[in-house]
């Protein structure tokens, strides 16, 4: 029963420090000085005259241990306690040296376990009393609680086994204490359980990883901001923003020569050209990168190949997207814009017709057989006849279209009205000179003739469009 009470008051003792302590060993120190309290219980067996048996009592002790190596001490125990057998006063007291294992720490506890051997004596006062002396082997176990860097508390239970001189029988006698006590600790180096330089009682960042270069309060230094700190960072100089790798390198994952974080653009083409933000440049705005593009300075508005290189369809010398006439037959000669270059001689023939008969006429005009689409290779000959009336600026001409006489009547009204449409909206667009009221349109049919329906020459030449002056007064004038 007293030995319960007095392991329950120290586990009592343990949950009232335990909490306060710092949830750390103790300094990595050299030395430890403890000093002892606690009840000491001797065995029944345990003889001393003139009294069958001695008391239990105060226990007074001491521990003096030097570490060896990391969880490994050697350590002195000595204590003793006033026993009374009987009306009597005596003596009991150890002493022994000890190998200590101790664990590591968990939270504020340091568990520890020894075994040694010593001696102990018995020391009655009395005048027929003798001292007792014998061997012990000593086995001992606890807890070291941390409380600063310096102090702490230990807890400890202590069983001695009598090793007698000569009646071995009595080997079996144990006796026990249960002490309670303050620890000093001192020498070596204060703990550091980050291992970065900076005593743990000072590190305001405990857990600081390895390698890493901390500030005078244990933190880590990260001199580029990137998240990896100073000594573990590859790559110490990164620029500010950029994304890093564990390394503290930065990434650039498309290539470009711009670190993923400052690249706005981070999906970049390999090979494309890039300005300061990492977005793809295409400084002849045809669409395909700076870089791949193998025709750096096509041309505004040209179609281009995936190469980025112009496309000519017509073999004309003028990209298509530029070339106003797509269709041009190969071994033409064009103007800028593609289409087929007007003679000099081509427009005073046209504007001689015009003065001398009050019209133009056109018979080679390849519509399509029932369609009024103008065809690439009309362009031409319509800008002879522009260039003609845009010298005229106040003439008014009906453009007249005309067919042969296959098909409906009606149907020929509708599809030469439609054809004397085409080229009115194709002069008006081609030469912004013409005013609109300059130009009316209006469809015949079959109905006006210029030779007889007799062979397909005559119907080839029935098929026309004329530009008939309506205002031949004009031409007194002068243009």
């Amino acid at each position: 029963m007293r030995e319960r009470s007095w392991w329950s008051g120290l586990v009592l003792a343990l949950s009232l420090v335990a909490p306060t302590a710092r949830a750390q060993g103790f300094e990595d120190r050299r030395f430890n000085v403890t000093g002892l309290v606690g009840r000491t219980f001797l065995d029944s067996e345990l003889e001393a005259a003139p009294s069958p048996r001695l008391s239990d009592h105060t226990y007074w002790g001491g521990r003096v241990s030097a570490r060896l190596a990391s969880y490994y001490w050697v350590e002195l125990a000595s204590g003793y306690t006033v026993v009374r057998p009987g009306r009597g006063t005596g003596t009991w007291t150890h002493n022994s040296v000890n190998f200590m294992a101790q664990g590591p720490a968990w939270r504020s506890m340091t568990p520890f376990a020894s075994l040694g051997v010593g001696v102990a004596q018995y020391r009655p006062i009395g005048i027929f009393s003798s001292d007792k002396h014998n061997g012990n082997a000593e086995a001992a176990g606890g807890v070291k609680v941390r409380l600063r860097d310096d102090f702490g508390l230990r807890l400890e239970a202590r069983d001695m086994l009598l090793l007698p001189k000569q009646d071995w029988g009595k080997s079996h006698i144990h006796n026990v204490v249960l002490g309670v006590g303050l620890v000093y600790a001192f020498g070596g180096k204060p703990r550091d359980g980050d291992g970065d330089g900076v005593p743990d009682r000072r590190d305001l960042c405990a857990d600081t990883p390895r390698g890493c270069v901390v500030d005078a309060t244990g933190c880590p230094v990260d001199t580029d901001n990137d998240g990896v700190c100073d000594g573990l960072d590859l790559c110490p100089n990164t620029p500010a923003g950029a994304r890093v790798n564990a390394s503290g390198c930065p990434q650039d994952s498309d290539g470009d020569g711009v670190f993923d974080g400052r690249d706005r653009c981070p999906d970049t083409p390999r090979g494309a050209t890039v300005d300061v933000h990492g977005c793809p440049t295409d400084s002849d705005g045809d669409g395909v990168l700076d870089g791949l593009d193998a025709c750096a300075n096509t041309p505004k508005g040209c179609t281009v190949d995936a190469r980025g290189c112009p496309i000519d369809s017509d073999g004309d010398g003028v990209c298509d997207g530029l070339d106003k006439c797509p269709g041009t037959p190969p071994s033409t000669g064009v103007d800028t814009n593609g289409c087929p270059i007007v003679e000099v001689v081509d427009v005073m023939a046209r504007e001689t017709e015009m003065l001398d008969r009050g019209r133009i006429r056109l018979s080679n005009l390849n519509f399509d057989s029932g369609k009024a689409g103008i065809s690439p290779a009309d362009y031409a000959v319509l800008d002879t006849v522009g260039r003609v009336l845009a010298k005229w600026p106040g003439v008014k001409v009906e453009v007249d279209g005309h067919t042969d006489p296959r098909g409906s009547a009606a149907s020929n009204r509708e599809l030469s009205h439609r054809r004397a449409v085409s080229v009115r909206a194709y002069l008006l667009a081609h030469f912004p000179q013409l005013k609109p009221d300059q130009l009316t349109s209006k469809g015949y049919g079959a109905s006006k003739p210029i030779a007889p329906n007799t062979s397909p020459a005559n119907m080839a030449r029935n098929r026309r469009v004329e530009f008939v002056v309506l205002n031949p007064q004009i031409f007194k004038r002068g243009p």
